[in-house]
């Protein structure tokens, strides 16, 4: 089944929320996420300037989603709904982040993730030519992707 690619939507954020409170795997509450200040009506204004969401559908369902910040120079979240793993929507996801934040000016973007190494989200991002920037003071791994880095891989 071909998963749909598209912009994420205001109408996106509760199925957003239900897959990002559902992974296994640097797993947060619906608390933990409000403590960040990240919440059902903060969120449509994340996907604005500087901001831009995406989302994997498969007939009609939201399965994944990514989100960047332009500002930020970051990739700041992409979850797979749990059952949907390994069908290449995380991938498809991050190109689409990637290309946009390359394509807003920037040389080099970020994003952090469970330091854990035998956390998934580790393996996936070297796969995909990010590069482990080491553990930081929140005891989150840092990892970084170059625009030339971006290029040699799109060969």
């Amino acid at each position: 089944m071909t998963a749909l690619l598209r912009e994420a939507r205001a109408t996106d954020v509760d199925r957003v929320f239900e897959i990002r409170t559902s992974v296994r795997e640097n797993h947060l509450s619906m608390d933990e996420l409000a403590a960040l200040g990240i919440t059902p009506q903060s969120l449509p204004a994340m996907l604005e300037h500087p901001g831009r969401g995406w989302v994997a559908e498969v007939q009609g369902e939201v399965l994944a989603f990514a989100m960047a910040d332009a500002e930020e120079a970051t990739v700041f979240a992409m979850f797979v709904a749990p059952g949907h793993e390994n069908r290449g929507l995380g991938r498809r996801l991050m190109q689409a982040a990637e290309q946009w934040l390359f394509a807003q000016g920037l040389e080099s973007v970020w994003l952090l993730t469970d330091s854990d190494r035998a956390v998934r989200a580790n393996g996936f991002y070297r796969h995909l030519g990010w590069v482990d920037d080491g553990v930081q003071p929140d005891e989150q791994v840092r990892f970084v992707k170059s625009r030339d880095a971006l290029a040699t891989a799109e060969r």
